[in-house]
């Protein structure tokens, strides 16, 4: 790695990380292929000055879908790793505030 600012490649938001951001505290980031627990934790800690407390990481297989239009095309979605870090209660990470 280069940075702490290549560890994080952006913040991944669906009906379920809603639900852990409201009511666990638990935030979920895509992240870089080959950084480690520690290195998501000092890069959260100082992009977004709080607290972790935990970081779990997960490698998200590929997965081969159908198009629409022609059933027998199958397109390939690529793997990727997740990371999901836990904060003390009283942070709070800006860019997922406003959805609710």
């Amino acid at each position: 790695m280069t940075s702490i600012f290549d560890v994080l490649r952006r913040p991944l938001v669906t009906e379920k990380t809603n639900y852990q951001v409201n009511r666990l505290h638990q935030y979920v980031f895509e992240v870089a292929d080959n950084v480690t627990k520690t290195q998501v934790k000092d890069a959260v800690e100082t992009i977004f000055d709080v607290t972790v407390l935990r970081v779990n990481i997960l490698n998200v297989p590929a997965k081969r879908t159908r198009r629409a239009r022609s059933r027998r095309l199958m397109v390939r979605n690529a793997a990727y790793k997740k990371a999901v870090v836990t904060l003390a209660p009283e942070d709070r990470i800006p860019i997922f505030e406003g959805v609710e």
